[in-house]
């Protein structure tokens, strides 16, 4: 440094040894400590934001736990207020009805909802959300809250107005009212199908492992309900587009519906036994005509179902043998047959057909009370499936009063229903039995006008195989000895598919059959064997075409029956190889098929086939590993 530059710094405040005045005395260079101090409080302040975020998240999410609890509660009273049984008219004039009851719960529930979502928001929860690992259960709980409160709002509110609002004294014209509000609210009840799919999507997004597991829980929990819920939105959603029209809101409509028999097996569930035309006229319904098979024993359908139809049905001639008209488990198959046959027996078109069976009846009689045939015999909910399906053949020899025994019960039931339906406080319950039997796979519809099938089309009521590629399993059986053994079927099905490779995995289809039958005590004509089998056999013996579908584009590598190779014939339908075996099944016995498949990636469990019989279907579906794009 020169001189020049030392002089300047001499003459520089504060850069000398002089450069200023001596500090006073209390006023010593204290700057640094208050420099400390407010570091000190800044750390402090710091340090203590982290807590009290964690403090108001613990908090909050305690409160919307509490809200959501709440909300749940609510809901649990509105499920009761739409299935319970309707107050009577003497019933106190200032007690809620149930529309009130209802309307309460939504808009609590909703409230509820709302509130907990508003307490999962804001930056500290936004914040702790974002944070690896730590913001996991954070991240389930905020999405917990937001689906509550969309569902609640956006789903049930929209849902609940569209329903029927019944009184005490409502009577008459229930349907006709229900399908008028029905067709009012079709775009909330199509919007809130959406939202419920919309939701569904975001629940399954959001994180399965947590470190916290009443979080994880949480989420199973509401993916399970949104798993319930979104299926049933889209039926609803389908059904209020259709079923205005079907149920003759523009025009009368015309029916064929067919009791199905389930003691002997066909694809759609049971044999074609008795059958009724139903009329609907503005909502109102009435049943014109009751029959039995006997009567369309004779009739030919005119009709052409295609060529793989005809190859894979060709010998069973299910378009002349009315026994065999439901064999494929394709319903709109059947219901056209039916239409076809209808048509050419009795020169009436109808609009469509629909399919029950006994079970069906017995969550109608339900909500609609016991009804009592013409020789006095009481159907209730708890004896109408062993009276059809297994007493009825002990109690009467002779073929056509027993067929006569079969169209009396089914005129019988018809009663009681006809009247539920036209009454605003049973409907509510009454639409649940249906949505239950549906759900079962009991409850078909099919219809002739070409728009409303391509909605039906769409959901599982509709009874359609569907043709779309992925994981897929079904196991079908026809009664193949005339026999109504059925009634003593135990089915079950396990699948398991392995990881993915080359293209393809393997996949492990377990088929046990178990014969319940007695080997002496039945009565001739459900033990009779029509097939006239070339080997002896037993009462009680059963036979069964026994086939399995899979998924498009899978293959058989090998099968064993009981432990032995055995050998199945190969079959398409509407895509799906088809793999079938003819199988006798001794009184008192179990057998085991077991198929080896390789099919096309696809993660995941399939798709299930459901033919509703008796004894329901027992499954168990494993996918070990998933596939890559």
């Amino acid at each position: 440094m020169t001189r020049g530059d030392l002089r300047t710094a001499e003459q520089r405040p504060g850069l000398g040894r002089d450069a200023g005045p001596t500090p006073e005395p209390g006023r010593s260079c204290d700057r640094t400590p208050r420099r400390r101090r407010i570091l000190r409080i800044a750390l402090l302040a710091g340090g203590a934001l982290p807590l009290a975020s964690a403090a108001w998240i613990g908090a909050t999410g305690l409160l919307a736990r509490s809200e959501l609890l709440a909300a749940q509660q609510d809901l649990d009273t509105l499920r009761q207020s739409v299935t319970a049984a309707p107050a009577p008219a003497s019933a106190s004039p200032t007690a809620p009805s149930s529309a009130q009851k209802r309307d309460r719960a939504v808009r609590s529930a909703a409230a509820h909802a709302a509130r907990a979502h508003d307490l999962t928001t804001g930056p500290a929860w936004y914040t702790g959300a974002q944070l690896p690992f730590l913001g996991g259960p954070m991240r389930t709980v905020r999405g917990a809250a937001y689906a509550a409160d969309r569902l609640a709002g956006d789903v049930l509110a929209p849902l609940a107005h569209a329903l029927p609002q019944p009184t005490a004294h409502s009577d008459g014209a229930g349907m006709s009212e229900a399908l008028t509000v029905m067709q009012r609210h079709t775009p909330d009840i199509v919007r809130a199908a959406r939202v419920a799919a919309e939701v569904q999507a975001d629940v399954h997004g959001l994180p399965r492992s947590t470190w916290l597991p009443a979080a994880d829980r949480a989420r199973d929990q509401l993916a399970l309900q949104t798993d319930r819920l979104a299926p049933v939105m889209a039926d609803a959603s389908v059904t209020a587009r259709v079923l205005p029209s079907m149920l003759g809101l523009q025009g009368e409509r015309r029916y064929f519906l067919t009791f199905q028999n389930f003691a002997e097996a066909r694809g759609t569930g049971g044999l074609p036994g008795a059958f009724a035309v139903l009329r609907a006229d503005r909502g109102h319904l009435a049943f014109e005509r009751f029959g039995n098979n006997t009567e369309m024993a004779k009739t030919k359908a005119d009709v052409d179902l295609g060529a793989d139809f005809a190859a894979r049905y060709r010998g069973d001639e299910p378009t002349t043998v009315w026994e065999n008209s439901n064999m494929s488990p394709h319903f709109p198959y059947a219901a056209r047959i039916w239409a076809a046959a209808w048509r050419k027996h009795s020169r009436e078109r109808v609009d469509g057909a629909i399919a029950v069976d006994p079970a069906t009846l017995s969550r109608l009689l339900r909500v609609t009370g016991p009804a009592r045939m013409a020789d006095g015999t009481e159907l209730t909910a708890d004896n109408v499936v062993d009276l059809t399906e297994r007493t009825s053949y002990a109690k009467y020899d002779d073929v056509a009063r027993r067929k006569a025994f079969f169209v009396d019960a089914a005129r019988a039931a018809a009663a009681p229903l006809m009247a539920a339906a036209d009454n605003a406080r049973l409907l509510p319950a009454l639409v649940v039995a249906l949505h239950d039997a549906e759900r079962d796979g009991r409850l078909k519809v099919w219809s002739a006008h070409a728009a409303e099938q391509r909605l039906l089309g769409t959901r599982p009521y509709s009874g359609t195989l569907p043709d779309t590629p992925g994981p897929f399993a079904g196991l079908v059986l026809n009664n193949a000895a005339g026999s109504k053994l059925d009634y003593y079927l135990d089915r079950s099905l396990r699948w398991e598919a392995d990881g993915c490779s080359g293209g393809e995995r393997q996949v492990t289809a377990t088929v046990t059959l178990t014969n319940r039958a007695p080997t002496s005590g039945l009565p001739d004509y459900v033990t009779q064997r029509v097939d006239r089998p070339p080997y002896r056999t037993r009462p009680g013996d059963n036979r069964l075409l026994m086939s399995y579908y899979a998924g498009v584009g899978a293959r058989l590598t090998g099968a064993t029956l009981d432990g032995r190779p055995a050998l199945l014939a190969p079959g398409v339908e509407r895509g799906h190889p088809v793999y079938t075996l003819d199988l006798e099944l001794p009184a008192r016995s179990h057998r085991t098929l077991v198929l080896h498949l390789v099919e096309p990636h696809a993660n995941g469990t399939p798709v299930l086939l459901q033919q509703p019989l008796v004894t329901p279907l027992r499954t168990t579906l494993k996918a070990k590993g998933a596939c890559g794009a």
